[in-house]
């Protein structure tokens, strides 16, 4: 049995995977950002195994560092994260806006939060090790402007939210090279394109998908040992895009994201 937790459980595809993860006898811990959504969940997630909640607004990464903290405290047998929380393109119409921290909100959701709450994760997980990462990710990714990695320029939700998916893709690979030989490895998906999520529906787009497509790339890297470093297009190895193979550009990405964490 591995101690699981997987953020933005409360909805979508997490909460698809929450329930295929605790039926098959694993120990779930659902992140949730509301408190009540989240305390219905692990009620439901209790009635088929081992649940528990917590708490957090990923878009605050003092609240990412506290989840991390706490489920390091009350689960030092943790051995796999599963980073699905995100913010999708938003409505059509809708503007820039920001994180509570003053980060452009798409790139402090889906991209600065899965590395902080990875980072103050990985001493459990390394101490677990064989451990796993699971991000999930999207096959839609565009490179960042170092220049302008907020976008506050030329803004567009969906520039946005492919530009921090390329960014957690080039991070996954960066940090599977720094965890070579610990036993702990870091993969990142796109699970299935334009599932039906409330994420989806946002944007005004029709589904081409539902999260039981989504779900099986996920189970599988979460559960089995499928390598390090790799991105899979569902449950098939694939090609994220070509930049995020990019040592330089790798290089340049981590400066940067140091940069904005220290702000």
């Amino acid at each position: 049995m591995s101690t699981i937790l997987i953020t933005g459980a409360t909805s979508g595809l997490g909460r698809h995977v929450a329930f295929e993860l605790v039926r098959s006898g694993h120990r779930v811990l659902a992140h949730g950002r509301d408190a009540g959504r989240t305390e219905r969940l692990v009620a439901q997630l209790r009635a088929e195994g081992e649940a528990e909640g917590f708490v957090a607004d990923l878009a605050s990464l003092d609240q990412v560092r506290e989840l991390a903290a706490h489920v390091a405290g009350e689960h030092p047998e943790l051995d796999v994260l599963v980073n699905n929380a995100g913010v999708g393109f938003g409505a059509p119409d809708a503007g820039r806006e920001l994180s509570l921290d003053g980060h452009e909100l798409r790139l402090a959701v889906n991209y600065l939060a899965p590395v902080v709450l990875t980072r103050a994760l990985l001493p459990v997980l390394r101490a677990n090790a064989p451990a796993r990462i699971v991000n999930v990710g999207s096959a839609g990714q565009e490179p960042l402007d170092f220049d302008d990695p907020e976008l506050t320029r030329g803004y567009s939700g969906v520039s946005a939210y492919r530009r921090a998916k390329f960014a957690l893709a080039a991070h996954t690979f960066t940090l599977a090279e720094e965890l070579t030989g610990t036993g702990v490895s870091v993969n990142v998906l796109h699970p299935a394109t334009f599932m039906d999520t409330a994420m989806v529906r946002e944007g005004d787009i029709t589904p081409w998908n539902t999260v039981t497509d989504g779900a099986p790339g996920v189970l599988a890297l979460a559960t089995r040992d499928l390598g390090t470093g790799r991105y899979f297009d569902g449950t098939r190895p694939a090609r994220a895009h070509e930049a995020t193979y990019d040592p330089e550009v790798r290089k340049r990405l981590s400066a940067v994201t140091d940069q904005l964490l220290s702000l």
